[in-house]
């Protein structure tokens, strides 16, 4: 193999070697915008997964980058929109929570979260991570709202047992 052959042949070749020149400069466009080593991680691992669903011949930076400022905005409003629901819920008063949920430890909450089925901690996400009703969290499942009711209920369910016997170890 020459210098000038790609490591891989074909069309993935060709897309390996675009992530390779792209990825500094969409992660270094993100990381100073985001906040976050972390954050900047996550969308710009999102840019390259919606780059893997374009045919590779139609892949540039210039598109990655359009990609990234586009995933940028989305995350801004996403963060915008949890500052509001947080501002609301602080305005009605804890007597509206639920004071199980008032004491949970983030860190735990999120292992628990990663430690859960794919199914639960899918529901679980889109439910009250991304806010979506009911209704939305069932067409991402592909199921009817009457079994994403059923399976948000056993997630839940899942969550705080495995959140009470986490606790009872420390």
């Amino acid at each position: 193999m020459t210098d000038q052959e790609p490591a891989v042949a074909g069309p993935y070749g060709r897309l390996l070697e675009l992530y390779e020149r792209a990825v500094p400069q969409v992660y270094g466009y993100l990381l100073p915008r985001c906040g976050s080593m972390a954050e900047a991680e996550d969308l710009t691992a999102e840019v390259f997964f919606a780059a893997v669903r374009r045919p590779p011949d139609e892949l540039n930076i210039a598109w990655l980058m359009a990609v990234a400022r586009n995933k940028l905005v989305d995350h801004w409003r996403r963060d915008e929109r949890d500052r509001h629901r947080l501002a609301a819920l602080a305005a009605e008063g804890p007597a509206k929570v639920d004071p199980w949920e008032t004491h949970l430890d983030n860190a735990r909450a999120h292992q628990v979260l990663v430690g859960l089925g794919g199914h639960h901690r899918a529901a679980l996400t889109l439910r009250y991570l991304d806010g979506l009703p009911v209704p939305a969290v069932a067409q991402h499942l592909g199921r009817t709202v009457h079994a994403t009711e059923a399976l948000l209920t056993r997630a839940r369910q899942a969550f705080r047992r495995a959140y009470e016997e986490g606790n009872a170890d420390a």
